[in-house]
């Protein structure tokens, strides 16, 4: 009964602690420097701009690879765009044959010819410039969008990396709980057999063992399935892998290296281009034509009665000048219009998305601040049952007490330890989704 009463009793201390926190002590402050999952070596950071980099490294050198080929084809389709501009010199050869007089006994005519021709625009009121802008912009804009999609990844890579950590502690945790579970059984078995308990309580003992056990085997499945996925985007070993140290990011850096915000710039850019283009696209433009012709006429010809004579002739000659054209569409205001507009929406969705992000950097922040409570809360607690601990641990070496009670008070002390350090994978996992939206320094847009 004495050990019946002691664990209600730190049951009650606990939840007291628990409840009573801000009434008994002022808000504890957590040290940010320090922690239990990092070593200083992980923490000290000089440049926090290294880890948008080091974060690539989670993805699997096939994924790597698979984006590379995303930023060649990028860059190949841009210059493509920009080099439009520049037509085609046209290749032309024709040959025809016929018998016409083929009842004089004449044979067949032959007609060949050949040609390079050339149609080139070399004025456009200013859209072969804004035509090279524009696809620059758009490689800037594609390129943005591969990173986005990278970081996506990356995140999706690097969460399920702090997820299989996590289900690592929490499985750690439940054969601690187990391990209490045990003790509590037999508890229950002892005073039973001594008359102290009826079978209800113990019943429920074997009940919560069960319980606790059927966890454990729930969080291993989920264990390997994290694994599963996470092997699918990486090729690093899950296990062994340590999971990067993320600092807290300030709302002014994450504005100004945010992939959203540069891909609303890059498609505003686009737009304001594409409006121009528009509008150049209805103004005169001005073409030079030339080209180079070559005919080779095989023919006969038939005089009354006569025999067919046959004649043959070869020409070779050159022209060229200049085309100017403008063309007038009913509907060229209206194209204007719309290009217009969708450049005045894309300064909206800037606006629109900084607000969104700030936002995002806010809630973050908030989030970040009560796992530091939860942390505190646990560290409290850990005290607590390391305090009961001592006492308990020297009231068992003068006999008071059982090793039951020790390894009670211990294995709750290290569940406290454990839950420390899931909150702290709780607070990376948080601003791992602030760098999920950070640029690269080694995005394809900065080499």
């Amino acid at each position: 009964m004495k050990k019946l009463l002691l664990l209600s009793s730190i049951a009650f201390a606990t939840l007291l602690v628990a409840d009573n926190a801000n009434l008994s002590r002022p808000t504890p402050v957590v040290d940010t420097n320090t922690s239990m999952l990092f070593d200083d070596q992980q923490m000290n950071t000089r440049d926090q701009k290294e880890k948008t980099t080091d974060l690539e490294a989670y993805l699997s050198e096939l994924k790597r690879q698979q984006f590379g080929y995303e930023y060649e084809q990028t860059d190949q389709e841009s210059s493509k765009l920009r080099d439009s501009w520049i037509r085609p010199l046209i290749l032309r050869y024709n040959i025809n044959r016929s018998n016409p007089n083929e009842n004089y006994g004449a044979g067949e005519s032959e007609t060949q010819s050949a040609a390079i021709v050339m149609d080139q625009p070399i004025f456009q009121s200013g859209g072969i410039i804004y035509g090279v802008k524009f696809a620059n912009a758009s490689r800037e804009f594609s390129n943005y969008s591969i990173d986005q999609q990278k970081r996506i990844m990356i995140k999706q890579t690097i969460d399920l990396l702090m997820r299989v950590k996590q289900s690592d502690l929490s499985i750690e945790k439940q054969h601690l709980q187990i391990a209490n579970s045990t003790i509590n059984l037999e508890q229950k078995r002892e005073q039973y057999m001594n008359g102290q308990l009826d079978s209800g309580f113990l019943n429920n003992a074997i009940i919560e063992l069960n319980i606790v056990k059927q966890a454990l085997f729930d969080l291993e499945t989920g264990n390997a399935q994290l694994i599963s996925q996470f092997k699918k985007l990486s090729d690093l070993d899950p296990k062994t892998a340590k999971i990067p140290f993320l600092a807290v990011v300030n709302e002014q850096r994450f504005l100004e290296e945010n992939i959203d915000i540069k891909l609303a710039e890059s498609e505003r850019e686009k737009n304001r281009l594409n409006k121009n283009i528009t509008l150049v696209k209805y103004l005169p433009s001005v073409n030079l034509q030339a080209s180079y012709n070559w005919q080779k006429q095989k023919s006969y010809f038939v005089f009354g009665q006569g025999q067919p004579v046959n004649s043959t002739t070869e020409t070779d000659y050159y022209r060229y000048g200049v085309s100017a054209s403008m063309p007038l569409d009913i509907n060229s205001f209206n194209d204007f219009e719309a290009s217009k507009v969708a450049y005045l929406k894309s300064e909206i969705v800037i606006d629109d998305k900084k607000r969104e992000l700030q936002l995002l950097h806010e809630q973050v922040m908030q989030n970040l601040i009560n796992y530091d409570k939860k942390i505190a809360l646990a560290e409290e607690n850990r005290k607590l049952y390391e305090e009961l601990l001592s006492d308990t641990s020297e009231q068992f070496k003068a006999g008071y007490k059982t090793q039951y009670d020790v390894d009670i008070l211990s294995n709750s002390m290290a569940i406290e330890t454990i839950n420390q350090k899931v909150f702290e994978i709780d607070k990376q996992l948080e601003l791992l989704t602030l760098y999920e939206k950070m640029v690269s320094e080694n995005s394809k847009d900065n080499e």
